[in-house]
């Protein structure tokens, strides 16, 4: 196989992985902890801590939302800013209401988004305790959806020792929640570069074939 075989077929990879899955991605920063007003305060507050450079401890993507815990992915830290983002595909057979949950560990409380839209907050000390029935250690909510790409954020402040944290979601007419994942089946509707992605690796491979057939 030649490399500009391979180049195709890499380009039409590309594109079916990032039209078919979630893409989960976390943040972390050091900050002086404290609890905030609202929902909007908490966003603020973390992409600020985020934003100095001083205290930004980078960038991670995750494969499955589970079992998260930012030491294993940053290491033992404490008193900082955490935010993850989740960008999803809803197919129009998906669209209507959709149901989101996080169990999040934040001593300093935290906030849930979905496209913009604060879907619930709290400013006390949260601890999931792996169950949704553990009083104040979740952040839910629910929030029509069209079909297209939409994007979760969690927002967060803790002060030390954190525990494990999930996000889940159940989609309009679902029976029960499922967790995010980079191999969930949420279609994202292709952006534009993932358009021009795909017609350049179907587009180098006609044209491989097509000089086959003349050779």
């Amino acid at each position: 196989m030649n490399a500009r075989y391979r180049l195709a077929l890499a380009l039409l990879a590309s594109f079916a992985l990032d039209a078919n899955a979630s893409v989960i991605t976390v943040q972390v920063a050091t900050t002086s902890p404290a609890s905030q007003a609202n929902a909007a305060a908490y966003k603020l507050a973390v992409d600020a801590a985020i934003a100095d450079p001083a205290a930004y401890k980078g960038s991670k993507s995750v494969a499955v939302y589970d079992n998260l815990a930012v030491k294993d992915y940053f290491g033992g830290i404490s008193n900082y800013a955490f935010e993850s983002t989740i960008d999803f595909g809803v197919t129009a057979a998906q669209a209507g209401t959709w149901n989101f949950r996080t169990g999040v560990d934040f001593g300093f409380g935290g906030a849930l988004f979905v496209d913009g839209v604060a879907l619930g907050y709290n400013t006390h000390d949260m601890w999931w305790a792996n169950s949704y029935g553990a009083a104040n250690g979740s952040l839910q909510g629910a929030l029509d959806l069209a079909a297209g790409n939409h994007v979760l954020k969690i927002y967060g402040i803790e002060g030390c020792c954190d525990g494990a944290m999930q996000a889940q979601f159940k989609a309009a007419n679902a029976a029960a929640y499922a967790t995010f994942a980079s191999t969930d089946q949420l279609n994202a509707v292709p952006e534009p570069v993932s358009i021009a992605t795909f017609g350049l690796g179907a587009g180098a491979l006609a044209l491989i074939r097509r000089r086959r057939k003349s050779a």
